[in-house]
């Protein structure tokens, strides 16, 4: 197999996971524990126990005999991930939600084994609390070293196409794992896309692991590829029905769902939001030593579906039509309803208006700074225009890959905008230098971004800069343009009004609308920060909770 690139949600190597915690040697008073919530089921030897893109069965517990778990991708390149013998079991955390299997389990000779449904596993982690930790970290353990190991679906393409970006930033967000062959590193590589009879216009290509191949595709045709297409259930009526899975939306699915309501999230692009973006948080309770927003947002999408939420990307909400029962209707023409709705769909960033910005955008223009972006730009200058937190921590992050940061921004200093341990981390950084009262006025290139030229407001001199990456983190819109049927009310800017904004003397976090709350950055007046957003979600979930109450009372 040619070279290729892999992407990790970790920061530890495979190698260094603990293995133990990995990989834990259930007793047999654990399985004894285990037996209600699941049957037995029994394969011979050759048999696949669980098969790559096949349903998940949920968690088998080996009991006697052994099973060899291999990972594979769609060009015929296999890793042996480990052996389970009597007393380990078979489960990442895509079985709390059933999921497509990532691997194959094959039998290496005669098995007998425990199968616990999803379902049947949430409720035992949740009645069992030691072992459901054990299961838990071993899950989201493995699913991490998966993920590390980097095979799932092959994308054949150029690393910097925004296309192939696009796709690699929708299987990060879901936490998926996949392998990138970039066809410009060397001649191997190169020859790649011809295996498949594919040319310019069909790539990036995708390879599926069941060996399909996808040309050029959208981000439906690799979900249904992958088996991750949403569910709905549109004759279920929910309880709390959650629009965005940032911080708080997913704080909010967190305490709804271990509550007992049946609660449903829905987000147009996948789990994390804009924080799930951050590089590196530091100033988020309990974290000292900082968590990236991908883990932090990882560890709470697998805490919702713990409590059984139902977490539904990508939907994206054309409208809601608000009654005694709102019904949120979907872009595809589904219908989900539910008695109240929490509004949790964040903030964007704006587009400034740049000549040729959206020509250059994924071609050298970037909202965000993961890691597919740092390997893009490392040992190169890059320009990050922005002095909000975001900005601050991109710019951190940035500076351990490129070889100088260039930060722009239209006041006289960072103060005003950032928190006091970023501008001294950005101080710290020898490669990163601020550029007070400036701002982009130009970008320079022919297919791709070559060049930008930064402006001084009070002098009017110009800087024309040769660089190839530019991160626009320029302030934050509302993503509020899906309310339609449902008069919510909104400021001057369009982030959504609550409590006594909205003439409520009682919920802080219900809209105009009975029924309809708000939280996070899409609610007017909100601090833009992860623990305001978490806070919020835990504060709403009360406050429905007294809805609820009312309205049946008053039925």
């Amino acid at each position: 197999m040619p070279n290729s690139t892999q992407t990790a949600a970790g920061s530890a190597p495979v190698a260094t996971l603990n293995r133990a915690q990995m990989y834990p040697q259930l007793s047999s008073a654990d399985i004894a524990r285990i037996a209600p919530y699941g049957r037995e089921q029994c394969w011979r030897a050759g048999e696949h126990v669980v098969r790559t893109g096949d349903p998940a069965h949920g968690m088998v517990l080996v009991i006697e005999g052994r099973v060899r778990i291999i990972q594979r991708d769609g060009i015929a390149d296999n890793a042996l991930v480990v052996e389970h013998g009597p007393g380990n079991f078979l489960a990442e955390i895509g079985q709390l939600s059933g999921t497509p299997e990532l691997v194959d389990g094959i039998a290496l000779e005669d098995v007998r084994a425990l199968v616990v449904r999803p379902a049947c596993l949430r409720a035992l982690m949740v009645a069992e609390a030691t072992l459901g930790e054990t299961i838990m970290q071993a899950m989201m353990l493995r699913r991490t070293g998966l993920i590390q190991r980097g095979r799932g679906p092959t994308l054949i393409g150029r690393a910097g196409d925004r296309a192939m970006l696009d796709l690699q930033a929708l299987l990060r967000g879901n936490n998926y794992p996949y392998s990138v062959v970039d066809i410009d590193s060397d001649a191997e590589s190169a020859a790649v896309p011809g295996r498949f009879d594919a040319d310019e216009a069909d790539l990036p290509l995708v390879i599926c692991p069941n060996g399909t191949v996808l040309r050029r595709p959208d981000t439906m045709q690799v979900l249904s590829c992958l088996g991750l297409l949403p569910r709905i259930d549109a004759s279920r009526i929910y309880d709390v029905a959650i629009i965005g899975a940032g911080p708080a939306g997913l704080a909010a699915a967190v305490y709804a769902a271990s509550e007992g309501l049946r609660t449903i999230v829905l987000d147009a692009l996948s789990p994390g939001g804009q924080a799930g973006a951050s590089a590196r948080i530091e100033n988020y309770l309990g974290f000292p030593a900082g968590i990236s927003g991908h883990t932090l947002t990882t560890n709470a999408y697998a805490q919702a579906q713990k409590f059984g939420a139902h977490i539904a990307c990508p939907v994206e909400i054309e409208r809601v039509d608000c009654g005694e029962i709102h019904r949120l209707r979907t872009r595809a023409g589904e219908t989900i309803q539910a008695r109240t709705v929490i509004i949790a769909s964040g903030a964007a960033y704006r587009r400034p208006p740049i000549p040729r910005r959206a020509e250059f955008e994924g071609r050298g223009i970037y909202y965000w700074a993961s890691p597919v972006e740092a390997r893009l730009c490392a040992d190169r200058e890059v320009i990050l225009v922005g002095g909000g937190n975001s900005a601050g921590q991109a710019a951190v992050f940035l500076g351990a890959h490129a070889g100088h940061v260039h930060v722009a921004i239209r006041g006289a200093s960072l103060e005003a905008s950032m928190s006091r341990y970023l501008i001294d981390r950005i101080g710290a950084q020898r490669n990163i230098t601020v550029h007070a009262r400036t701002e982009l006025t130009a970008l320079e290139g022919d297919d791709r971004l070559a060049g930008a030229v930064l402006r001084h407001r009070d002098t009017g001199a110009q800087t024309h800069m040769p660089v190839r990456h530019v991160f626009l983190f320029t302030g934050a819109e509302p993503n509020t343009s899906w309310l339609g049927g449902c008069r919510v009310g909104v400021d001057a800017k369009g982030f959504v009004l609550t409590g006594m904004q909205a003439g409520l003397a009682t919920h802080t976090l219900e809209t105009c609308i009975p029924g309809v709350f708000a939280i996070g950055d899409v609610r007017s007046g909100s601090t833009k920060r992860v623990a305001t957003a978490v806070g919020e979600g835990a504060a709403v979930v009360s406050q429905i909770h007294a809805y609820l109450a009312a309205a049946q009372h008053a039925a």
